[in-house]
């Protein structure tokens, strides 16, 4: 039987966990293996859980909201100004904004520097309002630029934001991507840079968004990578290497391992899901919620 030939309607992270254990049981059925059914998890231990918004582009935001809420997510991520209102109306927060950068055009052109800087005052303020805990930017691509200067200069347009950020309570979080299949010339494409650039801010309101898949891509050793520099990481991105897809076991990268990683440097902030589903989104994301939930918690 195709495990993901299920429809899930689990209303909770601890139903989806029973979904996929049947699901797996299934399909090894026949093969001797005793499968092996996780315990629940206990309410309010575990870290948050959410969900990439653009991922999920079939769906109006309004019925994602309602979709993930009931498998356990209590964040969405990647959400515009306009679009915060619609997940708080659905009892969802907004784990991380969108700010006032692209991929492509960041801080480390000094030329872009004042335009970041107001909009950011601008939109700090409305975030903490909201709720919103967490802003995301990015540095921009090299475009020839040596690294050390992109650093310099990314760090001097973040100063500058640090006490609008301080004074509303919401941390600013630059994501590491890779530049090697999916954002070719990125700067912010290794964990390393993003740690220097955390030092040479040297604000707790400055973090960095760790994306899982980017950085197996760009540069492996997650599990070592994580428990090294957990301190400068504020929030989490998962999907599925190669490929961005599912997280499951097509793949190669141990998400119950990474996440257990995770757990143990006492992270409490949310994990997001961002995969490209290839079969029916909803299972997809049930099975990989079942496959990142905090051992703390069972």
């Amino acid at each position: 039987m195709d495990r993901r030939s299920f429809i899930t309607s689990a209303g909770s992270v601890a139903a989806a966990v029973h979904l996929a254990a049947d699901a797996r049981a299934m399909h090894q059925e026949g093969s001797g293996a005793k499968p092996i059914r996780p315990n629940p998890p206990v309410a309010g231990k575990n870290y948050a859980h959410s969900v990439a918004r653009w991922c999920y582009g079939g769906f109006e935001l309004k019925d994602l909201c309602t979709r993930v809420k009931a498998l356990g997510c209590t964040g969405i991520d990647l959400l515009g100004e306009s679009e915060w209102g619609v997940a708080a109306d659905e009892g969802l927060v907004c784990a991380v904004a969108n700010g006032p950068t692209t991929i492509v055009e960041g801080m480390n052109r000094l030329e872009t520097h004042d335009r970041i800087v107001k909009e950011s005052e601008r939109l700090l303020p409305l975030a903490a309002k909201a709720g919103i805990a967490r802003m995301v930017v990015f540095s921009g691509n090299r475009r020839d630029m040596a690294d050390d200067e992109g650093l310099a200069n990314c760090a001097a347009c973040l100063r500058r934001i640090m006490p609008a950020a301080r004074a509303e309570g919401v941390t600013v979080v630059m994501e590491l991507l890779n530049s090697k299949v999916d954002h070719r010339d990125y700067m912010c494409d290794r964990t390393q840079w993003g740690v220097r650039l955390a030092k040479a801010v040297d604000d707790e309101r400055f973090r960095l968004l760790y994306d899982i898949y980017h950085m197996q891509v760009m540069e492996g050793d997650v599990i070592a990578t994580i428990r090294e520099h957990s301190r400068w990481i504020a929030h989490y991105h998962t999907g599925g290497v190669p490929g961005r897809n599912e997280i499951d076991s097509s793949q190669e990268l141990n998400y119950p391992a990474i996440c257990a990683a995770i757990a143990q440097t006492g992270f409490t902030g949310f994990i997001g899901q961002e995969f490209i589903p290839r079969f029916n989104p909803m299972h997809s994301l049930a099975e990989a919620l079942s496959l990142c939930i905090d051992p703390r918690a069972c």
